[in-house]
């Protein structure tokens, strides 16, 4: 059976926006300035055995839906065969439709592999062995899946306490593709964590080589490595967590919450918010004095299945949207910083699709003038990532910002198979503004709506980051 419906006017439902994808969109080289990929398999240009080891390891989307399906585990994150686990995913595949999996399964199937039958349990076979096949060949290792995509520049995400060897071997190299690193300091705020909390502190004396006994201690620390990371090409900060954070505090309490933190003695609430407050605050001030970019992405609620936390650990596909109020939080952080001239340019995401008007208006009251888009709505996130999400994102960008400001999408991904969600984008974009044309809602104006599009695809990315000078 032929997957007839990933035609090349996919998601494109009229003439103006079928010229603006082809015409403007398509050719438009990606700058994906936030993912979870491997430096190392990148450095290393890895060959993957398999489809499986590519494409369904890692993804929590695939493993929701397999488990929503009736999957077994072990068939999951178990200890079946690679065919197994591909088998079970093209079982399960036929039920997604309407599913955004749907469609990036047969996108990412047709745009690296030239697959263009439907996947289901009778095809899994023929499609896994096809794909193998071409994954034995020189032009699928990592490098080059990247170079098919036309990507040029990779953001991973990073521990303050990793060496980035691999990105150093990179940058010595002279990779054409730039892979750049992000500086992803949560274990720093997680003091809620007791154990876990003090067995990352002590990694980071390790790496600073001094002990950390206070709270300034740990600035020093994470400043040291802050500075490292510019050294080695980093500009974005970023921060995930399920509210913003401002609570005010004494330096003297902070201590004695720190201290309580190293010792895993119970902490209230108060005294949590506290802490995360004055350490993000501090962090934030650091990327404003060296001019980096700060992404907050807010609002999920992580691990909530602690039966299949204790059994397989965390981070395994049993995350939600949270619902926490944090409007009045937001605004304090922000304030503060702008109110101190030390708020750097800064992309906020949330989850929760309650609060898209609420981020948007949000961000946009600490604009100043000094930089285009320098509060940024981001793109739809995660549970968001998708037709829907990504449609409501732009309507509300465009209602209360400045679409024509938008730095665009990314995969946020962990799969190198994963960039055909910029053409997913990019089509939808031009759909939604071709719509509008149709409707005179917009200027008959193939070049004025044209530009719209090539800027937000990839034009604003590198002036906004200033990828065009690393």
């Amino acid at each position: 059976m032929q997957n007839s419906f990933i035609t090349d006017d996919f998601l494109l439902h009229n003439t103006f926006a079928k010229t603006l994808y082809h015409d403007f969109a398509k050719t438009q080289p990606i700058y994906d300035y936030h993912s979870h990929l491997s430096p190392k398999d990148i450095a290393e240009d890895r060959q993957f055995e398999n489809i499986t080891q590519l494409w369904i390891e890692g993804d929590h989307y695939k493993w929701r839906a397999m488990r929503a399906n009736g999957i077994n585990e072990k068939y999951i994150t178990g200890n079946a065969s690679d065919f197994e686990k591909f088998q079970k995913y093209a079982e399960t595949l036929p039920n997604t439709l309407r599913n955004p999996l749907y469609h990036w399964t047969h996108l990412e199937l047709q745009r690296y592999f030239g697959v263009t039958e439907l996947l289901n349990a009778e095809s899994a076979k023929r499609i896994y062995d096809s794909c193998n096949e071409l994954l034995k060949k020189p032009e699928y290792s990592v490098r080059n899946l990247l170079h098919k995509m036309n990507v040029k520049m990779v953001g991973t995400t990073d521990d303050p306490t990793d060496d980035l060897l691999y990105h150093k071997e990179l940058k010595d190299e002279e990779f054409e593709i730039a892979v750049l690193p992000s500086f992803r300091p949560d274990k720093a705020t997680e003091i809620e964590k007791g154990g876990a909390f003090v067995l990352w502190i002590k990694k980071l004396e390790r790496v600073v080589s001094f002990r950390i006994q206070n709270f300034n201690d740990l600035v020093k620390a994470l400043q040291k490595r802050h500075d490292f990371f510019h050294e080695m090409g980093c500009r974005i900060s970023d921060h995930g967590h399920s509210s913003f954070y401002n609570a005010a505090s004494t330096q003297e309490e902070i201590n004695l919450i720190f201290e309580k933190g190293m010792q895993s003695e119970p902490l209230t609430s108060v005294e949590i918010e506290k802490y995360k407050s004055a350490l993000l605050y501090e962090i934030a001030v650091m990327n404003y004095k060296k001019s980096w970019v700060q992404q907050f992405h807010v609002g999920a609620i992580r691990n909530n299945n602690s039966k299949m936390m204790n059994l397989i650990g965390p981070d395994q596909g049993f995350d939600s949207i949270g619902d926490l109020t944090m409007a009045q939080s937001m605004s304090g952080f922000f304030d503060k910083l702008n109110s101190n001239d030390a708020l750097t340019k800064t992309i906020v995401y949330n989850l929760n699709p309650r609060d898209n008007e609420m981020m948007a208006s949000m961000a946009a009251n600490f604009n100043d003038g000094s930089v285009p888009g320098k509060m940024q709505y981001g793109a739809a996130w995660w549970f968001l990532d998708q037709k829907d999400g990504m449609q409501k994102q732009l309507d509300v960008l465009s209602n209360f910002g400045l679409l024509s400001r938008f730095v665009g999408m990314l995969t946020d991904s962990r799969s190198f198979l994963s960039f055909p969600r910029h053409e997913y984008f990019r089509r939808i974009l031009c759909n939604v503004l071709g719509e509008e044309m149709e409707k005179a809602e917009l200027p008959n104006d193939m070049n004025l709506i044209g530009d719209l599009v090539q800027k937000i695809c990839s034009e604003n990315a590198v002036q906004y980051f200033d990828f065009h000078q690393k």
